[in-house]
C-alpha cells in the first residue's frame, strides 16, 4: 500500500468531540459543498476535518492545500479503497467520536450537534445515522435501512422507527471506542458493503444502529463511486459496482448470520442470484454479466472459504445477541423483487 504524505491543519484541536472523517478520490467537484457544510453547523463544538485523498488524478488537494488550511490532509500515493482510507483517518483521529462522511454528502446545520447531543444520552453504545435526502430533489431516500434476508439494503422509511440493520457508510456516526473494538472496516471488502459489514458485527455484539428522528444530511447517490442511479425509469449500474455489491454481501451474510440458519438462507441466496445472473443475462444479451457479477460471487466464495470460515468463527464466538434480536430488524420480503417491479431488469454499464 502507498506512503501516506500529511499535510498538517492549522489550529488542530487536541481533543475535538468529534474527528469527521472524509473519503475522497477525483472528488474536486464535490468537496466545497461537503466542506461548506460542515463549517456552517451550528453550536460551539470542537472538531477536527480529516480528508484522506486516495491518489487522486484531479486537483484535489491542490484545492485542500490551498483553500481549506484547517483540514487535516492525508494524500495517498496510491489508490487503496475507501476502507483503507477510512481506517487509516480514523486511526489518525483525535475525536471521542467519529463521523464518516462522503465527499458527496452535506450535512444539515444541526446535525453533528444533535448526533452529539443523542451518543451521550445513550446508555449502551451503537452507530448512529441522519436521515438520508436526495441531493437534488431533496426528496427522502431513507432513515437508515433495514435488510431482507439476503441481506439487500431496505430503505426504512418508517418515521416512528429508530433501530435499523445499516447505516450507510455516506454518513455514519459512532465512538472512536467503539470503532476500534470492532475493528473498522475490513480491508478485503475493498468498497460497497463495508457499512453494512460493520453494523451487522455491531447488532451482533449487541450495539444498536440507530436512526436520528430529525435533522439529515443531502446525498448525491452513486457519485462518489458511481452506479446506482435512477435514470429515467430504470435502475442504472456499473459491473465493477454490482460484482463487489453481490460478492460483499454474500461474504457478510456467511459471516455474520447466527446459527446454522446461515446455511439454508445461504443455499437460497446463491441459488436466487444464480438464477438472477442467467435472466438478466440473457435479457440484456451480454454473457458478460453473468461471468463477471454473479460467477464471480460463487468462485469468490469458493476461493476464499477458508479464511472466511476461520473468521466466521471469530465473528460468531464474539457473539452476544440472539438469532431473534439479530433478525429484529430485518425485513422477510426479498427487497430485489421490490425493485423489479418497481424499476423493471437493471442495466449494468461500464
Amino acid at each position: 500500500m502507498g506512503l501516506v504524505e500529511q499535510h498538517h491543519a492549522l489550529n488542530r484541536p487536541k481533543h475535538p468531540a468529534c474527528s469527521i472523517c472524509i473519503a475522497n478520490y477525483n472528488g474536486v467537484e464535490l468537496l466545497d459543498e461537503c466542506l461548506s457544510s460542515i463549517f456552517m453547523q451550528q453550536g460551539d463544538i470542537s472538531t477536527e476535518i480529516i480528508v484522506h485523498d486516495d491518489a487522486s488524478t484531479d486537483d484535489s488537494v491542490a484545492l485542500l492545500r490551498e483553500r481549506y488550511p484547517q483540514v487535516e490532509v492525508l494524500a495517498a500515493d496510491e489508490n487503496v479503497g475507501f476502507c483503507v482510507s477510512n481506517n487509516r483517518m480514523v486511526e489518525h483521529a483525535r475525536g471521542e467520536y467519529v463521523l464518516l462522511l462522503n465527499n458527496d454528502a452535506a450535512l444539515h446545520t444541526d446535525a453533528i450537534s444533535a448526533l452529539l447531543a443523542a451518543a451521550r444520552a445513550q446508555t449502551a453504545p451503537a452507530i448512529l445515522t441522519l436521515p438520508q435526502y436526495d441531493w437534488t430533489t431533496h426528496g427522502l431516500v431513507d432513515r437508515g435501512c433495514l435488510l431482507d434476508l439476503f441481506y439487500n439494503p431496505v430503505p426504512n422509511l418508517d418515521p416512528t422507527r429508530r433501530d435499523v440493520s445499516m447505516a450507510i457508510g455516506a454518513c455514519m456516526f459512532l465512538s472512536r471506542r467503539l470503532w476500534n473494538d470492532l475493528g473498522g472496516f475490513p480491508d478485503w471488502i475493498e468498497s460497497i458493503g463495508e457499512d453494512m459489514y460493520l453494523c451487522c458485527l455491531a447488532r451482533l455484539r449487541g450495539a444498536g444502529v440507530i436512526v436520528l428522528p430529525h435533522s439529515g444530511f443531502r446525498h448525491r447517490l452513486g457519485a462518489s463511486f458511481g452506479g446506482a442511479r435512477i435514470v429515467g425509469s430504470k435502475l442504472n449500474t456499473t459491473f465493477r459496482r454490482r460484482r463487489l455489491s453481490e460478492r460483499n454481501k454474500t461474504f457478510v451474510l456467511f459471516l455474520c448470520t447466527p446459527t446454522a440458519a446461515m446455511w439454508v438462507l445461504l443455499a437460497m441466496h446463491l441459488a436466487s442470484l444464480l438464477l438472477e445472473g442467467i435472466v438478466i443475462s440473457m435479457v440484456r444479451l451480454n454473457m458478460r454479466i453473468f461471468i463477471e457479477v454473479y460467477a464471480n460471487t460463487l468462485r469468490s466464495l469458493v476461493r476464499e472459504r477458508k479464511r472466511l470460515s476461520l473468521l466466521r468463527r471469530r465473528v460468531q464466538n464474539q457473539r452476544t445477541a440472539s438469532i431473534f434480536a439479530y433478525l429484529r430488524s430485518f425485513s422477510w420480503l426479498p427487497y430485489k423483487l421490490v425493485m423489479l417491479f418497481r424499476f423493471g431488469i437493471p442495466r449494468i454499464t461500464r
